[in-house]
């Protein structure tokens, strides 16, 4: 009923409400997360303007888009999607509906898949994990499919969008040597509240262990089982990201006498935020 509350208003916005294009103003590109508009951004330039739908801060996995949200996706050039992310699924039929003439990327198209399984303490809609965009070899396809995206709506301009997506990677590559030399040598199992760095741990040969019980607080059996774990494996860092709660995580942290750091896999400044991660799993001499 939610849902469809939501697109009566949409409908009552856009009959009142002034067009979000006007002459001279550039054409929008929608995406669902931040650290993809880092990325459109990247490859398309100043040929569009690109607004993220879920603003940083908020959880993709549970965001609900305003009226006003979908308001501007139809009016948008393109919608570019990460692919797997709760509120993608979810609201992925009324989206289409909604914008029947803008046409939608799955920017993981290419992506090899990591598939969840139960005993994995987190189980994702759709069983598949989907933070795709947090692993430079990942940000590699996402960033093919984008430009390949605006070759398709924009063909006048493919040579220049060409041309950024070889300097991207270029760029990517480099994100990729400087990750690699940071983690030489460095801790190789870390402890996160909510398992968004699964394909970076992939790239990278990690452990990720995650706070997080199906999704929900570990109850005190799983608490302790969890520190005697971190224990045994010598688990020196914990992960915590602001949008969920941290008290486990400090109280694991006290238990353990080890550090925890701030990460935010949904940050703009995604290249920066790759590397703090390295960072902070790097030897103590290659820390800041």
């Amino acid at each position: 009923m939610k849902i469809y509350l939501y697109f009566l208003l949409t409908l009552l916005l856009a009959a009142c409400g002034s067009k979000q294009q006007t002459e001279g103003e550039k054409p929008v590109i929608t995406v669902s997360i931040e650290p993809l508009r880092y990325f459109t951004e990247a490859i398309a330039g100043d040929r569009f303007r690109v607004i993220s739908l879920v603003p940083e801060g908020s959880s993709p996995e549970t965001y609900d888009p305003t009226p006003q949200q979908l308001v501007g996706l139809n009016q948008s050039c393109a919608f570019l999607r990460a692919g797997y992310i709760g509120y993608e699924l979810i609201w992925a039929d009324k989206l289409h509906e909604n914008a029947p003439n803008v046409p939608f990327f799955n920017l993981s198209e290419g992506v090899n898949l990591i598939h969840e399984s139960e005993k994995e303490g987190h189980k994702h809609a759709g069983g598949i994990e989907p933070h795709t965009w947090n692993s430079v070899r990942n940000a590699y396809t996402i960033a093919a499919n984008i430009c390949q995206a605006l070759c398709q709506i924009d063909p006048e301009h493919k040579e220049e969008y060409m041309t950024r997506f070889t300097q991207f990677g270029t760029a990517l590559k480099q994100t990729d040597e400087k990750i690699l030399t940071y983690l030489n040598g460095g801790e190789t199992i870390f402890l996160i509240y909510h398992p968004a760095l699964s394909y970076f741990a992939r790239d990278y040969g990690l452990t990720q262990i995650s706070i997080e019980k199906g999704g929900k607080e570990p109850s005190p059996a799983q608490l302790e089982a969890l520190i005697n774990q971190c224990h045994e494996q010598h688990v020196r860092v914990i992960f915590i990201q602001k949008e969920f709660d941290t008290r486990n995580a400090e109280m694991i942290a006290q238990e353990l006498n080890i550090p925890i750091v701030t990460v935010n896999p949904l940050s703009y400044r995604w290249e920066e935020e790759m590397l703090h991660i390295a960072r902070a799993l790097s030897k103590p001499s290659k820390q800041p």
